[in-house]
């Protein structure tokens, strides 16, 4: 069951797969911003996947943040998600990224809980 104040960790490694460089967001070898906004929502979005029903998942639809400190390659960067607003199926998060020496990013991330068959109908349907 869906309740305000779940919470989800997750990490990775800044490597040479998730550079501003690799991404195209920069051409610096740092934690990219983009990777930085993946690791948010895919933090969010484990934090509450047990706690769906069969056949739901989440899709993101608002991401508001700041990246406030470059982290270099070979350096951890970790996430924590809290689910802050459930509004049917609108699900707010507060997200935080660190580094080992601190705070790198912060902001609010919006996920819609979807009945994944439906969806990949209405998706797919775009080809026809």
């Amino acid at each position: 069951m869906l309740e305000k104040g779940i919470t989800g960790k997750q990490k990775v490694i800044v490597d040479n797969t998730n550079t501003a460089e690799v991404y195209g967001s920069g051409d610096l070898p740092v934690f990219a911003t983009p990777a930085m906004i993946g690791l948010m929502e895919f933090t969010a979005s484990k934090s509450v996947a047990e706690h769906l029903e069969k056949g739901q998942s989440t899709v993101g639809t608002i991401v508001n943040v700041k990246h406030l400190a470059a982290t270099p390659v070979g350096m951890e960067v970790y996430c924590e998600s809290e689910l802050v607003d459930i509004d049917r199926r609108r699900l707010v998060f507060n997200v935080k990224a660190y580094d080992e020496c601190g705070l790198i990013g912060e902001g609010v991330h919006e996920r819609f809980i979807i009945d994944v068959e439906k969806f990949m109908g209405k998706t797919n349907s775009k080809k026809a």
